[in-house]
């Protein structure tokens, strides 16, 4: 027979407040209740809430605003892993890793699109070009995540859409404030033009080679984007 596990209060409310945040009942940007209240509802002592809220602070789940409360910041403890790991990681090293995850995309996206697939990709690439026109930043990370989503998309396969949204999701996070990693420049949107040109033509070898070459082409210009953009 197995023991009987012994859980702490501490571990309990922390479960609790877990359970909310993956069930979908607090949502990304979502104030949970004050302390006051999360100690009446859960029949704990204060004590128990707070070191249980400030576990989950420290795990990345939660973030306290100083006057404000505290919100959701994050809702799966793997994308606060990656997050945190690639913000140590080398511009390099998360290339070579979104490298082996884009060609596996471009060549089941190439094999398996829909036409669904493929308005998707189109509109993210309008998307793109919109907010980099506009020189919004914050859209255009966005839009350019969407459209490698929505390649890995295309691919219909389950596991590999999971693997590629929990890495891009922190991939946007860790990058938005390192603006060497995007370029608003001509050659960049016709890199994403190619790739999709592949993905609606059923070509998988072309994708995979768009796909590479996209990533040679950021890789490039790593080095040489330094500073603010104008």
């Amino acid at each position: 027979m197995k023991q009987i596990e012994r859980v702490s209060l501490v571990e309990s409310v922390s479960r609790a407040l877990r359970e909310e945040i993956s069930s979908g009942n607090w949502t990304l940007g979502h104030r949970i209740p004050t302390e006051a209240e999360l100690t009446e509802r859960l029949g704990v002592s204060r004590a128990s809430v707070r070191e249980a809220v400030r576990g989950l602070v420290h795990a990345g789940l939660l973030a306290t605003r100083q006057g404000d409360g505290t919100f959701v910041v994050a809702t799966d403890p793997t994308d606060v892993a990656i997050r945190r790991r690639l913000t140590e990681a080398s511009e390099g090293d998360v290339l070579e890793v979104r490298r082996g995850l884009d060609v596996i995309a471009a060549n089941l996206a190439a094999q398996h699109r829909t036409d669904a697939d493929v308005v998707a990709l189109r509109s993210a690439l309008a998307e793109r070009a919109r907010a980099g026109a506009a020189r919004d930043i914050d859209a255009f990370v966005a839009a350019d995540v969407e459209f490698h989503l929505g390649v890995a998309r295309a691919s219909h396969n389950d596991l590999l859409v999971e693997l590629y949204l929990s890495f891009s999701r922190s991939l946007a996070e860790s990058v938005r404030g390192d603006r060497r990693l995007h370029s608003f420049e001509a050659d960049g949107a016709a890199d994403h033009d190619t790739l999709a040109a592949a993905v609606e033509a059923g070509d998988a070898t072309a994708a995979v080679s768009a796909a590479l070459g996209l990533l040679d082409s950021t890789a490039r210009q790593l080095p040489a984007q330094t500073g603010e953009m104008e």
